[in-house]
C-alpha cells in the first residue's frame, strides 16, 4: 500500500472550476470540492483537511468572511488556506494575508503550478524551518539560561554572550527576533542596532531590549534606535511570552505579504 492521498478541500461557488480543479488535482490529492461555506462546513464533520483551497468572489459569503469563520473555530483554525483569486490589487493580498491565509493562486493557473504551491506549503521541512528563531545577546550566562530554557519550546532560541561577535554570527543565521541586554562589554544594545540594521534582511525585524536598566532616557534612546519594545528584568514570563507573540505575529504576517505580493505580481 502507497502513502494515503492528502486531502484538499476545493471551495468554488461555480461548479464549472470545481469539476475542473478536480480534475487536474485528482491524482495527486483526495479532492472535496464545496461550494459555500455551509458545504464546506459539512464536509469538515467528516473531514480533516491538509489544505483548503478558497475562492475570494462568492455570491453569499466571500472567502476572507469564510476565513474568518474558520479562525474562529478552534478545531479548524490551524487548517492552511490558500486563497484562489482574479484578484491581483495589493490590498486584497495584504487583507488576506492579515486574515491568516498561507498565500494566494492567480487565475488562471496551470496544473504545474498549482501544485507547486500546494506541496512547498504542506512539505513538513519547510514548515520546520517556519519556527521562528529569537537571537538573545546578553553577557550574563544565567540570563541567557533562562531565556533559553523559558523559550525553546516554542521558539528555535541562539543566544550569544559575547556581542562584538554579532556581525559574524549574522552572516550564518537569520533570526526572526533580537532579545539586547542595553549594558554590556565592549558594545552595548545600543550599539548593536545599526550592526543589525545594516543586514537588508533586518530593515525591520523586531528588536526587543530586556534589561534591569529601565530608565525613561534609555527607553527613549531604545525606541528612538530602532527598538520595537523595552522590557525590564528580572523577567516576567507571561509579559515576555506575549510581547514576542505580537511581535513575531506583526512580523511574520509582513514577510508573508511581501513573499506573496512578490510572487502575485511576478505571475
Amino acid at each position: 500500500m502507497g502513502d494515503a492521498k492528502r486531502k484538499i478541500i476545493i471551495v468554488d461557488d461555480v461548479k464549472f472550476h470545481l469539476l475542473s480543479l478536480k480534475e487536474s488535482l485528482k491524482k495527486q490529492y483526495d479532492i472535496y470540492p464545496a461550494q459555500s461555506l455551509d458545504e464546506l462546513l459539512d464536509i469538515l464533520k467528516t473531514v480533516e483537511p491538509d489544505m483548503i483551497l478558497l475562492d475570494i468572489n462568492m455570491p453569499e459569503k466571500d472567502g476572507f468572511e469564510i476565513l474568518d469563520v474558520l479562525k474562529s473555530i478552534d478545531v479548524y483554525s490551524d487548517i492552511p488556506v490558500m486563497f484562489l483569486t482574479s484578484q491581483r490589487d495589493k490590498e486584497a493580498v495584504i487583507k488576506g494575508m492579515r486574515a491568516g491565509a498561507v498565500g494566494f493562486i492567480n487565475k488562471p493557473f496551470s496544473d504545474a503550478n498549482i501544485i507547486e504551491r500546494i506541496e512547498t506549503e504542506l512539505d513538513p521541512e519547510l514548515r520546520e524551518k517556519r519556527i521562528p528563531v529569537i537571537l538573545a545577546v546578553d553577557d550574563n550566562l544565567s540570563t541567557l539560561k533562562s531565556i533559553n530554557t523559558l523559550l525553546c519550546n516554542e521558539y528555535k532560541v541562539c543566544t550569544l554572550p559575547k556581542p562584538e561577535h554579532l556581525k559574524e554570527l549574522l552572516k550564518t543565521i537569520t533570526p526572526d527576533l533580537f532579545l539586547l541586554d542595553c549594558n554590556m562589554p565592549v558594545l552595548s544594545g545600543f550599539d548593536l542596532i545599526p550592526i543589525i540594521r545594516n543586514f537588508p534582511e533586518h530593515h525591520d525585524t523586531p528588536i526587543i531590549f530586556l534589561t534591569s536598566e529601565g530608565t525613561m532616557d534609555n527607553v527613549y534612546v531604545a525606541l528612538e534606535r530602532g527598538a520595537c519594545d523595552f522590557l525590564v528584568k528580572p523577567i516576567d514570563e507571561e509579559m515576555l511570552r506575549s510581547k514576542l507573540s505580537q511581535h513575531l505575529k506583526e512580523f511574520i504576517t509582513l514577510r508573508q505579504i511581501r513573499a506573496c505580493l512578490s510572487h502575485q505580481f511576478k505571475s
